[in-house]
């Protein structure tokens, strides 16, 4: 309890770093030392919670969209402590979190409204444009968190942004887990868990440690959005050590 306690007031101090690090220091800042910022906040908030990190694989350079398998929030942080340059897409609600919202922006983050296929398009023509220009954008094409256990359905859509410039397509597996677990139940952050409880669920774990491995990029060149969404959940399924299997056939939505 004392330990877990200890973690969440480091955590929130390492928070409210970052909000004044975004609003002091931010504009002043180059590219590359806001890339700095994010790595060093990332992985500084990883260690106030008390986990540990463990990296496989290497991101690849200019252009490229990430696909990453999502099982919490903090799967954002574990990305960016490796890879600082990913624009992650997130559901537009995310504006309207207090002093969140500033952190969420300093990253370069696309919003999309989900329920809007229009603001869809518009998203897609943005991820676009920035993979033609070299920027790295990262999707959970899975839409939402799941257990870590099992991968869910992949939506297909997003991927189109990659397919219409040709861009690399790299995937990357996420697993948490701890001393008594393989698969740390810490993390999970499903159905009506509020972030305060999963934010006390991580801080009271023991030994939490999340890997990050780096699969080798895809090309995306004349590829039909949904066999390349099968091809990237298979090569994820392999990572996280599932038998590949076809996926259920689902509806496209907006989803991230």
């Amino acid at each position: 309890m004392l330990r877990a306690s200890l973690r969440l007031v480091r955590a929130v101090l390492h928070g409210l770093h970052g909000i004044a690090l975004v609003l002091l220091r931010f504009p002043s800042l180059d590219e590359a030392g806001r890339q700095a910022r994010i790595q060093w906040w990332s992985a500084g908030m990883l260690r106030c919670l008390g986990m540990g990190l463990e990296v496989q694989g290497q991101f690849r350079a200019g252009g490229t969209l990430i696909v990453a398998n999502h099982i919490s929030w903090i799967d954002i942080m574990a990305i960016h402590a490796v890879c600082p340059r990913a624009r992650f897409v997130s559901k537009a609600d995310v504006q309207d979190w207090p002093l969140v919202n500033r952190l969420v922006d300093c990253a370069g983050t696309l919003y999309v409204r989900r329920e809007q296929r229009r603001d869809a398009m518009r998203v897609m023509h943005e991820m676009a444009q920035a993979l033609k220009d070299g920027h790295c954008v990262a999707v959970f094409p899975e839409g939402t968190t799941g257990d870590g256990r099992a991968l869910l359905p992949f939506h297909a859509n997003l991927l189109q942004s990659a397919i219409a410039v040709e861009a690399p397509v790299q995937p990357v597996a996420l697993r948490y887990r701890d001393r008594q677990h393989a698969i740390s139940p810490a993390v999970e952050f499903l159905g009506e868990t509020t972030i305060t409880q999963s934010l006390w669920r991580i801080a009271a774990g023991r030994g939490v440690v999340v890997t990050v491995t780096v699969l080798p990029a895809r090309g995306s060149s004349h590829a039909d959005r949904r066999s390349l969404a099968e091809v990237l959940r298979g090569d994820l399924a392999l990572a996280l050590g599932e038998s590949p299997s076809p996926q259920e056939p689902r509806r496209d939505g907006a989803a991230a």
